[in-house]
Formats: C-alpha cells, sequence, structure tokens
C-alpha cells in the first residue's frame, strides 16, 4: 500500500557565494527568477529591457532547501522514492548531507530510492543548481557545434532544456532553473502497478474492445501473497459499464462496449470521454495501487496513400480524412510558474472557439502539463506532438542517449491515452536542414549528419514504440518520410512554408501543398500591451526597446514593407500595430482559403503560431496577455467548418470565383448572395444561388467577370464584391473582396454609431456606419474581452451586431459604462486625412 508525501511548499534558497549571507523563501513549484520577483530582488524581466540583466543572473549557481519529518512506519516501506515531475535542469540532490542524484534533463520524470537516507524524525534536503548559462557557454567553447537558432545562445543542444528558455526569434534569453513540477516521497510496500497500457480494436460491426496490459511491481517477498486487477470502466456520464477481477499473473483483459460513443475532432462530432479505473487488490479486495484516466473511443492515424499529386498526408480519425486547422503552440510563459490551470485551458477555449481542431506542439519547448491534455481532451483538439528537439545539431553519446530515450519513454507513457494524442514528431526542421544542407549547418563534422539519423529513425522510434505501438510516428516536420528524402517536398509529407515573409513574397505565392505545418506572418501586439512594457517615448518601433522586443531581425523593416504594398502609412504606433495585424489576417487566411479550395491535395493548415511566451512583435494570433488579434477572429471565420470563400484569378482581378466549404460529416444546405456594391452601400449588380454541399467537400458556387465595373478607373476603387452565406435564411458568413489594394481604395471617413443592449447573459452590439467599413475594430479602453466577432466590414445600413459573454468581466458591468468605454475603428481611420 502506497503513501504520497509532498515536498511542495516553502523552501529556503540562495545564491551560492552571495556574501551577504542573505536567505530567502520560495514556494515549490517556483523557480529562481519567479521567487527573485515575488522577493523584489529584480525588476520584471519583460518591462523594457530588463531582459538582459536578469539573464546573467542565470549564470550564478542557487540552492534550495527544506526540512521534511519522515516517520517510523514510513520508513518499514519496502520502497521508499523521491519522485520529481520536473527538475530545472543541472541538479545535484542530497539528503541529509549524502549525495541521492544528479539530475541535466528538464523532460524526465526522475525517481530516486532513498529510503537509506532517510532518518526517522526530521529530515533535510537539499538542491543545488548548477548555472545552464554558463553550462552552455562553456560548451559552445568546447565544441565545434556553431549551427545555432536566431536569437539563440549557443551550445543549448548539449542541455536537454527547454531550448527557447535560451532565446528564439520571437522569445527572450531567460535560462531559468528550478523545481517547476511536483517533487514528493513516495512509500510504497507490497507490490504496485508498474504500467497499464489500453488498446482499442474497432470491429467492423461497431462495437469497441478494449485491451488492458497491465504489470505489476512486487516490492517484498510477500510468500504465498496473491495480487488481483480490477479494471472499471465508466460512461462519460459515470455509469459502470463494466468491472472485472482477475490474478495479476493474467495480465491481459478485455472489455467490451457494445454501444459506443465516439470520440471525435472539434466540428466533426462529440468529444464523450469514458472513465478507466485499474486497481491492484490483495485477496481481501483491499486496494494496494490504482491507475485511473479518461479515454476516447477514436482511432486516430495518418494516411500517406499515394494520389494523383504524390502522396496524400491525411490526419485520418474513425476512418474519416478530415482537414486539419489549427496552429503551433509554443510554451505559454517564459517564467514556468505563471503558467496555471486557468490560464491554459482559457487558451484551449480559445482555440476551440476559432474552430481549431489540432494544435502542434513544437518541439523547442516542452511537454506541456497533464491539464494541457485534458482540456484537449475535452474541446476535441488533436495533439500533433513534436519531441522536444528543435533547430540544433545533437551530438550522441551514452549519456545523452539514455536522458533521450528515457525522457521520450516518460512522456509517451504519460499522454499515450488522451483522446487528442494524433501523433508523435521527432522533432522540427532538422531532417529539412540536414537534407537542404541549410546555411548555417554546412561545415558540421559528417559524425552529425549521421548522429541525427541514428537518433531520429531509430533511437526515438524504438523509445516511443516500446510504450506506445499504436499512435502514428514522423521522422520529423517537414517531413517526407524520413532519410533525407526531399523533406520540404510540395506534394508529400508535410510542409513549411517562409516564402512568404522572410523571402518579402506576396500573398499570391502560397503554393499546393499537401499539409502546410508550419507557416506565417508577424503583427505587432495591440497597443495596450505595447503600454505594458514600455514608456510613452519607447513607442517608436525602431526605438531600442521596441527592438528588444521584436526578436526576428529586420522584422519590423518586413512589416513596414508589407504594409507598403497594401495600406497607406499609418498615422501613429497605435494604427500602425493595429494595420499590422490586419496585414497578419490577410496573409493566413489568403493561404488557408487557397489550401481548403484544393481539399484532398492539401489537408491540413497549422500556421505559425498560437501564442506567445511573453509581450512581444511576433506571429502569434493570441498575445501574451490573451488579448486576439485579429489573426484569430479572422481563423473563426476562415477555419470554419461550414463556412465560404473567394477565389481571385489573380490579386485584384475582375474575374471572381465563390465557393462553400463543408468540413461536416453531415450534407448543408446553403443559400447565397452574390453583390457588387460601391462604398455608399448602394447595389449595383446581385445574383443568388442555392444548393446542398456533401460532407466533407467544397462546392464551387459562382462565377462572376466585373470587367465592365473595373475596367473604368473612377469606378473600380469605390466597388466592392459582397459573398454572403445563409442557412435556414440566417445569415451564416460573409466575404468581401476589392479590385484595388486597400490603399487606392477610396474608403470615406466614417460615422459610426453603436446600439447596445442586453439580455441576461449577454450584451449585444450593433454597429452602423455612414459608409463601407474595412476590418473594424472594437476594444474596451478598460477591459480586456473576446467579441464574438471582431475585425468585420460593414457592407450594409443595418450594421453588424455582435454580443460579449457576461462572464468576459470579472465584475458586473452596465451598458453605459461598455458605451462609454467601446473604441471603433476602421482602415479609414488609420491614417491621416
Amino acid at each position: 500500500m502506497g503513501r504520497i508525501q509532498s515536498l511542495n511548499g516553502i523552501w529556503q534558497w540562495c545564491r551560492e557565494g552571495d556574501s551577504s549571507g542573505s536567505v530567502y523563501e520560495g514556494k515549490v513549484p517556483g523557480t529562481v527568477i519567479s521567487h527573485m520577483l515575488e522577493q523584489k530582488l529584480i525588476e520584471d524581466p519583460y518591462w523594457r529591457c530588463n531582459e538582459y540583466g536578469v539573464r546573467e543572473l542565470m549564470g550564478n549557481n542557487y540552492i534550495y532547501k527544506r526540512s521534511f519529518h519522515v516517520s517510523e512506519e514510513d520508513l518499514q516501506s519496502d520502497s521508499v522514492e523521491l519522485v520529481c515531475d520536473g527538475i530545472d535542469t543541472i541538479a545535484s540532490i542530497r539528503i541529509n548531507g549524502e549525495v541521492v542524484a544528479e539530475t541535466d534533463d528538464m523532460h524526465r520524470t526522475y525517481r530516486f530510492p532513498v529510503r537509506e537516507y532517510l532518518n526517522p524524525g526530521e529530515n533535510g534536503i537539499e538542491i543545488f543548481f548548477s548555472s545552464p548559462l554558463d553550462f552552455v557557454r562553456k560548451e559552445d567553447a568546447g565544441n565545434d557545434i556553431f549551427y545555432a537558432s536566431t536569437g539563440c545562445i549557443r551550445g543549448n543542444a548539449a542541455l536537454r532544456k527547454a531550448h527557447y528558455m535560451f532565446g528564439w526569434d520571437w522569445g527572450p534569453q531567460l535560462p531559468d532553473m528550478g523545481i517547476f513540477r511536483d517533487i514528493a516521497l513516495e512509500y510504497s510496500s507490497g507490490a504496485k502497478l508498474e504500467d497499464v497500457r489500453i488498446r482499442q480494436n474497432h470491429e467492423e460491426a461497431g462495437a469497441v474492445k478494449l485491451n488492458f496490459e497491465v504489470k505489476i511491481k512486487t516490492l517484498s517477498d510477500g510468500a504465498g501473497q496473491k495480487w488481483f486487477t480490477k479494471v472499471e470502466v465508466r460512461d462519460p456520464e459515470g455509469g459502470l459499464i463494466s468491472e472485472k477481477v482477475q490474478d495479476s499473473k493474467e495480465t491481459q483483459s478485455e472489455e467490451v462496449i457494445e454501444s459506443p460513443r465516439l470520440w471525435w475532432p472539434n466540428g466533426l462530432g462529440e468529444q464523450p470521454l469514458y472513465k478507466v479505473r485499474v486497481c491492484l487488490l490483495d485477496e481481501a479486495g483491499t486496494c494496494w495501487d490504482s491507475y485511473e484516466c479518461r479515454i476516447g473511443l477514436r482511432t486516430v492515424t495518418v494516411s500517406t496513400d499515394k494520389n494523383e499529386y504524390g502522396n496524400e498526408f491525411a490526419i485520418t480519425v474513425n476512418g474519416v480524412k478530415i482537414f486539419t486547422m489549427g496552429a503551433n503552440y509554443i510554451p505559454e510563459d517564459s517564467i514556468l510558474p505563471r503558467v496555471t490551470r486557468e490560464r491554459t485551458e482559457r487558451l484551449i477555449e480559445d482555440c476551440a472557439a476559432a474552430n481549431f481542431n489540432c494544435l502542434r506542439v513544437w518541439g523547442g519547448g516542452y511537454y506541456p502539463d497533464d491539464y494541457f491534455y485534458d482540456k484537449c481532451d475535452e474541446k476535441g483538439i488533436l495533439i500533433w506532438q513534436d519531441l522536444m528537439f528543435g533547430c540544433n545539431v545533437y551530438a550522441l553519446n551514452d549519456h545523452f542517449e539514455e536522458n533521450i530515450v528515457e525522457e521520450t519513454k516518460d512522456n509517451v507513457r504519460r499522454l499515450r491515452d488522451h483522446a487528442c494524442m494524433a501523433l508523435w514528431c521527432g522533432n522540427n526542421e532538422m531532417e529539412w536542414g540536414w537534407g537542404d544542407e541549410w546555411a548555417r549547418i554546412k561545415g558540421h563534422h559528417p559524425r552529425y549528419k549521421a548522429d541525427y539519423i541514428k537518433i531520429f529513425e531509430y533511437i526515438l522510434p524504438k523509445a516511443i514504440k516500446s510504450c506506445d505501438d499504436v499512435t502514428f510516428f514522423w521522422p520529423s516536420s517537414p517531413s517526407s518520410g524520413g532519410a533525407f528524402d526531399s523533406p520540404n517536398a510540395i506534394n508529400r509529407g508535410d510542409q513549411h512554408y517562409w516564402e512568404v515573409w522572410h523571402s518579402g513574397k506576396p500573398f499570391t505565392e502560397y503554393g499546393d501543398f499537401s499539409f502546410c505545418s508550419e507557416y506565417g506572418f508577424q503583427s505587432f501586439p495591440h497597443i495596450k500591451t505595447i503600454e505594458a512594457f514600455t514608456l510613452e517615448e519607447d513607442r517608436n518601433i525602431f526605438s531600442r526597446v521596441m527592438e528588444s522586443h521584436q526578436k526576428n531581425p529586420a522584422a519590423n523593416g518586413k512589416i513596414l514593407n508589407y504594409i507598403a504594398d497594401y495600406f497607406l502609412y499609418p498615422k501613429d504606433t497605435d494604427s500602425l500595430a493595429y494595420i499590422s495585424q490586419i496585414l497578419q489576417l490577410k496573409a493566413i487566411e489568403y493561404g488557408v482559403e487557397h489550401w481548403r479550395r484544393k481539399r484532398g491535395q492539401c489537408m491540413g493548415s497549422l500556421y505559425w503560431q498560437l501564442n506567445d511566451c511573453w509581450p512581444v512583435a511576433s506571429w502569434a494570433s493570441i498575445d501574451y496577455y490573451g488579448r486576439w488579434k485579429a489573426l484569430h477572429y479572422g481563423a473563426k471565420r476562415f477555419y470554419s467548418p461550414f463556412t465560404i470563400s473567394i477565389g481571385e484569378e489573380e490579386e485584384m482581378s475582375p474575374h471572381v470565383s465563390y465557393y462553400v466549404h463543408n468540413d461536416t460529416r453531415e450534407t448543408q444546405e446553403w443559400s447565397a448572395e452574390i453583390l457588387l456594391q460601391d462604398h455608399d452601400f448602394q447595389v449595383l449588380w446581385k445574383e443568388t444561388a442555392k444548393g446542398t454541399i456533401s460532407p466533407l467537400s467544397v462546392l464551387k458556387a459562382a462565377e462572376a467577370d466585373f470587367s465592365q465595373w473595373t475596367d473604368r478607373e473612377e469606378i473600380r476603387s469605390s466597388i466592392f464584391s459582397a459573398f454572403r452565406l445563409y442557412r435556414d435564411g440566417e445569415l451564416v458568413e460573409e466575404r468581401t473582396v476589392l479590385f484595388v489594394k486597400p490603399k487606392h481604395f477610396d474608403y470615406k471617413a466614417p460615422a459610426y454609431d453603436a446600439e447596445i443592449s442586453e439580455t441576461e447573459e449577454s450584451f449585444l452590439i450593433t454597429v452602423k456606419s455612414s459608409c463601407f467599413c474595412q476590418y473594424v475594430e472594437l476594444y474596451l479602453k478598460d477591459y480586456d474581452v473576446v467579441f464574438s466577432d471582431n475585425f468585420f466590414d460593414i457592407t450594409s445600413q443595418s450594421g453588424v451586431t455582435v454580443c460579449i459573454g457576461k462572464n468576459e468581466f470579472k465584475n458586473p458591468v452596465s451598458a453605459d459604462v461598455l458605451r462609454e468605454n467601446l473604441v471603433i475603428r476602421s482602415v479609414a481611420d488609420s491614417y491621416s486625412r
């Protein structure tokens, strides 16, 4: 029978060699930077340019210690283990002055036998953290690996620590350290569960067989002691479906669910979760150990079958090839204790609200907490899980191999039963780097290329299979299947596409890919976010502070170059940030809608990136403070399962095609209006259409040629086409297209009117304008809320109605307060007239 004694709570900590002798308190889980902030020893590293001074403090070593009580009874346990769920990273652990273990892998769950080090009564534990910054700087000076990703401190590849902590082209260099997850003593006697594996067999008749493989570990001789395992399966409402007890020597058991309720990704069905409990029993029926989890009944794999274009790359759920829609997730903070369950769950809810069905957990961070995956199970967000390797050159040796195998097994065992788990991926971009011989890769010794193959095409796949022989494995991203075989080929596997943005190419350059798993476009965050890390005098995008919060070299200039191509010069920093977000929305929308129109040839879009780890100009669609940028509101529209898009022969062409998209599993009835209007809302031409659209398909609904209007210069700059989709008489979606670039469109100066009413649960805001407006943004000066829609166009005198849930406000507010707080602007307000 077991007991867990938490060692979380208040610890004492100090800097090694601190001449003042100062000792401080800090709550564990916690980190050095978080504890320095609590003690007011430093200012926030996110404020202005504080990052660099705080970084250098990570060049010191730090000591953490506390006392704890152990009873005589606990010491009689057959096994006593120190369980460390998260030690970051280079640490020496002592109990009562004796070295218990040393660690150097942030991604592992460590279990150390410690009974021999413990005494009855009071005991002391001390953890000595060596500087990761000092380690990587010495590593950089002492080896022949010179590669480093943009913004990253070189040498970090040798340390199994989240790479982004050493900087990236969107993140700061803050290589923190500490006990960032739970730490505890685990007392066990008799026997305990060593492993529980669950496999699903979905039969053609519809039933699902659950196979349980249970391994137990005997901790004492226990002559004659018999052990039994009990497996319980409960339905999503908690009702008992089956219960089976058998001798523990029978390691396999099977439960059959005759009428299963299948789990589906967001937008394709529901997410019922069944509850499983496995107990280890003695002959008297006493439970000595247990394992609990929730599972979704589903099959998930990736189809790489040949098709007319090459080979498809289609995530397939319950036999259905889905169009994958989502983004790349990075760590939510550079100061890990700031990541909370509440914050993470809100982020996942925001993904589901924007019609995501997938997130790629990028390989340069760390494996998220269990609650991240729990929430993805609940909201139907599939997970493309990178192993924690990215944009680095790795040197393989015995110790490195041991670490990466154990960390992989730890995390595969922890995560494999989640309904959301879609695939394991070996790394981010390193097959591409070696295969295409990136400039920064050239010159490395050939042994590192050989090490790559050993690590990602033999060692790690083997480690995964030993723990999970069900989930699909993909060697790298991008890849065509491995072995450096055209790793970023456009017609097989997955692709990363950066010609738009990094190479400055126009949006029309988005090609015909099979699955675009990484591409992106930068923008500035909202002015309220900029104000959170700047003084007023800093708010020029080329100031030292603003450039310090822009980690991609020359990126601010890139934003201005793209603005110059599409928009008039913004009148101030606030307007510049606003226009940059519209440009980001346009860039990603252009790619997504193009690929959705190519459904079958292309089967996925995961844009870079979902979120930020600090306040910064970046590719994120939700900024550090959780504020939705224009892109995230746009994603809610262009990722909608039932939606529309407008295709042009070429940009600003008078020849326009109108498409209906149905990525649901049901036939949809639709009707549509296609209009040509001027900036005074006058309708110059109108056509209607209606029909049905099959499940999981795209349909060209209509075509139009507006040459007779656009050939006239004085008219072309004042007209637009609107495309409106209806279902059961209700407007579902609207899209517009101009026939000139926005900088050449004759926007009239709008006069806005906002009517605010309320229901029991929501505020309703109807925004009207005196003329056609594009990308109308609403925000509240004193509150941060998510609107039901934003950055929308106003194409008629009736305006647009959006709502705000009252649960968005921590305290009740009135309609009058909202009216005073509401700010309305559109493209026409962004420049000086």
